[in-house]
């Protein structure tokens, strides 16, 4: 009887350590670049109010990372704040133009926030291309495949604080690419084309694509 129950309470313990422990590695997980995000010098870009900053995240350049959410983190350069008006990840083919998906992009649970960038709880003070405030949006619940291409595009309402407000840019060990167009490009439905706008060739404030 009693080794019964010693045997029970060492099986017990045994489960509430596994437990502990799968629970502590999934809480340690770091994040996976799931593309090779910006890796080097980045430059500044201003004046963004009325504009759409898209972002193409290659299935080309994917590393094939198996994971369940995809986080983007946004770079800022100066200004006060970014007023968002709203934020998408469009999926196409890879190597179409064509719609097929639209998912919503949010922070703080909501796709339109107003980012305090001039708040040092938000960004390290002050912002500047060698010291960027990088800012990590909310998870979105989507698995990236290398057979498919997106889009992250953000628009940035009309007014004077995104007219001062500048983003971060940069080409070095990127596979990220971007433009932007003066109009909100964010509310696009599935069957319409992605557009071409004002050519860029490193990512607008897109900087990392991870795992977490």
């Amino acid at each position: 009887m009693k080794v019964s129950a010693k045997f029970t309470l060492a099986i017990s313990l045994l489960l509430i350590t596994l437990n502990f422990v799968n629970v502590a590695a999934a809480q340690t997980t770091s994040p996976i670049n799931l593309i090779a995000g910006v890796g080097g010098p980045i430059t500044a870009v201003g004046s963004w109010a009325n504009y759409s900053a898209l972002n193409l995240i290659p299935g080309a350049g994917q590393f094939g990372v198996a994971s369940a959410n995809t986080v983007l983190y946004m770079g800022f350069t100066g200004g006060t704040s970014a007023v968002v008006s709203n934020m998408v990840i469009y999926k196409t083919a890879r190597g179409g133009s064509k719609i097929t998906s639209v998912t919503p992009v949010k922070r703080g649970g909501i796709s339109n926030p107003v980012i305090n960038i001039s708040s040092s709880s938000t960004c390290p003070q002050p912002l500047s291309v060698t010291n960027p405030c990088i800012v990590r949006l909310d998870p979105v619940v989507l698995s990236l495949s290398p057979l498919f291409d997106y889009y992250f595009v953000v628009y940035f309402a009309n007014n004077a604080a995104n007219q001062s407000m500048s983003g971060a840019t940069g080409t070095y060990k990127t596979s990220l690419s971007g433009w932007y167009i003066a109009a909100d490009e964010t509310h696009l439905k599935v069957g319409q084309s992605i557009p071409a706008g004002n050519a860029g060739t490193g990512p607008f404030f897109l900087m990392y694509v991870m795992s977490n």
